[in-house]
């Protein structure tokens, strides 16, 4: 069985001077992804340590790089599914955890599914997850980006907390949208034709605090089965109203490959919502596709249709 993976970075409008960082960011976590699949791991181990990577990355909205809530707290969604047997794991509203995705995981070999704020945090501190400092999630980018569109910081009852401007300073330019929409995610189909996807993410910069998109939502911002693994990046309320994830899934399933799913799903997104983002997939042949209707899309994939076994970067 042919082994695959591709990762995203977040689909907007990156500026081009983060092209570099976007695509070598996405190309470094599908190489360590690929590396999983290589030595005969398990989609699921593969997609989870792509996405790991890319939370450590300050360069996107997950993890470290996280955007701001109105409030000035960095909120976060993240989930991940086993295609070969359908068990999924789910987070949102996670605050001080440096790899939301593994916490997904944990919750997936749980008996539970999905797990919300104070009770994810607890469930991580049984399960030894330490908690980070704020500061190791914050980015002069995220929050320069924050005070410049926190307009609607009146609009709450609180005094938004006063955070250390220099506590983690990247030098990012903040006038791009991937401060907003900056999800990462990953699929992959192992050696043994089992599929997994992942997508982990800080959600909307100044969003309400609670917000929940489609990232950690099964079906809306990942999926995965027989068929095909899914990882969505973009507006997540109408991805949400859409169901896109298993759209491009249940395209797969009546016939269309990899690419063909996802062109035909990005283009029910724009037939039917004003919202913008993309997506990635990995179908059980082991073909690879990638669609967006917004300005970007970061993305690297690998196959070993590739005989350098090197990802292929880009920014579409």
């Amino acid at each position: 069985m042919s082994i695959a993976l591709i990762v995203h970075g977040g689909a907007g409008n990156i500026k081009a001077e983060r092209f570099a960082q976007a695509q070598q960011g996405c190309k470094e976590a599908a190489a360590i992804g690929w590396s999983v699949l290589q030595q005969g791991g398990s989609a699921l181990d593969a997609v989870e340590a792509a996405v790991r990577a890319l939370e450590t990355n300050p360069n996107f909205n997950a993890g470290t790089g996280s955007c701001l809530n109105i409030a000035g707290n960095i909120e976060m969604d993240a989930g991940i599914m086993d295609g070969s047997t359908l068990n999924v794991g789910a987070i949102a509203g996670v605050e001080l955890i440096q790899h939301p995705i593994t916490l997904a995981r944990r919750v997936m070999e749980s008996e539970h599914a999905f797990l919300i704020q104070e009770g994810a945090q607890q469930f991580a501190r049984e399960q030894g997850i330490p908690a980070c400092r704020f500061e190791d999630l914050l980015t002069e980018r995220q929050y320069t980006a924050w005070k410049e569109g926190n307009t609607n910081a009146a609009a709450l009852t609180y005094t938004a907390k006063e955070t250390d401007k220099n506590s983690n300073s990247n030098g990012k330019d903040s006038n791009d949208t991937t401060s907003k929409h900056g999800t990462v995610g990953a699929v992959a189909i192992d050696s043994e034709g089992h599929l997994a996807a992942a997508t982990s993410t800080g959600g909307i910069l100044n969003k309400y605090p609670g917000r929940v998109g489609d990232s950690p939502l099964i079906g809306c911002g990942f999926y995965a089965d027989e068929y095909a693994a899914i990882s969505c990046t973009g507006y997540g309320e109408d991805f949400i109203r859409l169901m896109i994830a298993h759209r491009a899934a249940t395209a797969v399933a009546h016939g269309a490959d990899a690419q063909e799913a996802a062109q035909k799903t990005i283009e029910f997104l724009s037939q039917h919502a004003e919202g913008t983002g993309g997506l990635i997939i990995v179908d059980r042949n082991g073909k690879v596709g990638k669609a967006k209707n917004s300005q970007h899309l970061a993305y690297a994939s690998i196959t070993e249709d590739n005989a350098a076994n090197e990802p292929q970067a880009g920014i579409d």
